[in-house]
């Protein structure tokens, strides 16, 4: 444990956000897999995004910018750390290799009777940095899997 996360718990430090959509788990995985189908549809509400590399596996990178809709550009750096078709994809997350470590992301998938929860966690080193992506990002990661529901939809 760092300095920074003594005396809080992992609870303090995560936001947490789930949604049961209408899809068997093999398709959403190939939404979150495959960049021809994730490039459609990451992000929130008025997001686009521009990949410029996905090496999906465990140590691959993943560069991409969101373009906001007021026309901001969010430069996004990952690197996968745990790929397990078709349940679980995590990864750490920053804006570039030198603050390559915002948070951890998992994202997962569980059979639910022919539809998948797709869940995504977050957890910051601290309670001040998850308090501050808080305040956007529980209804910016909604709105993320709002999208995703609706592009499983186009793809069925």
């Amino acid at each position: 444990m760092t300095e920074r996360t003594a005396g809080t718990s992992e609870a303090d430090r995560q936001i947490v956000m789930s949604r049961l959509v209408d899809a068997p788990r093999e398709l959403v995985w190939k939404a979150l897999s495959d960049p021809a189908h994730l490039v459609q549809w990451w992000g929130p509400n008025g997001f686009t995004n521009t990949f410029q590399e996905m090496d999906f596996r465990p140590g691959g990178v993943w560069r991409f910018i969101m373009h906001g809709p007021d026309g901001t550009n969010y430069p996004n750096y990952a690197v996968f750390e745990e790929i397990t078709e078709p349940e679980r994809i995590s990864y750490w997350h920053g804006t570039s290799p030198e603050d390559a470590r915002h948070f951890f992301q998992t994202l997962t998938m569980d059979e639910d009777g022919g539809k998948t929860l797709v869940s995504i966690r977050l957890v910051f080193d601290t309670v001040e940095a998850c308090q501050k992506v808080k305040s956007f990002g529980i209804d910016g990661g909604q709105q993320t899997l709002a999208r995703l529901d609706s592009y499983l939809q186009s793809m069925a």
